[in-house]
């Protein structure tokens, strides 16, 4: 009988199916509006284009990624209808796949391959941003962080993809 941490092992890959980007944006500068695009060249070791971390070769966090259905369970927990994703922070809106499950695995957004380094966990300007009670909805529904392993270009509706047997 296989042991739990080898069922685990086996399983880890499966993905029921693959996801789809919703929404991009980059953060230009701290606390400046992100600019929301409808594709960006991500570089390998640097990050997207335009975005604040480009160029950051040694940062685990080149790249934000957030899911769509959290973004929604947020709105649910501090009573509105909608979050805007710059309020959030992050680069990437994403949708049909859970993103928590993609740390420490590698990824592809269309062109470009990633590595996702951690769970992307909320600070304080979530406060800010979403209204009292922002942090504490967030907590768990960050994302996650990544590392860019492979430049290309990605646009909205691109498939995000596991890449198996690393």
């Amino acid at each position: 009988m296989p042991l739990d941490k080898e069922i685990i092992d086996e399983i880890k890959f499966n993905f029921p199916n693959s996801g789809k980007v919703n929404w991009i944006g980059l953060r230009p500068a701290p606390k400046k509006n992100l600019i929301v695009v409808d594709q960006v060249y991500a570089e390998i070791g640097k990050g997207l284009e335009g975005d604040r971390f480009d160029g950051d070769e040694t940062s685990k966090r080149q790249v934000t990624l957030i899911q769509q259905e959290h973004l929604n369970a947020v709105a649910t927990f501090i009573k509105t209808d909608k979050i805007d994703p710059s309020d959030t922070r992050r680069n990437i809106v994403v949708e049909g796949l859970n993103l928590l499950g993609l740390v420490e695995k590698k990824f592809k957004i269309g062109e470009a391959v990633f590595e996702g380094s951690s769970y992307c966990t909320p600070c304080s300007r979530m406060e800010e941003n979403l209204g009292k009670g922002g942090f504490n909805a967030m907590q768990g529904h960050g994302g996650i962080t990544a590392r860019v392993i492979k430049s290309g270009v990605i646009k909205l509706n691109d498939p995000v993809q596991i890449i198996e047997n690393q």
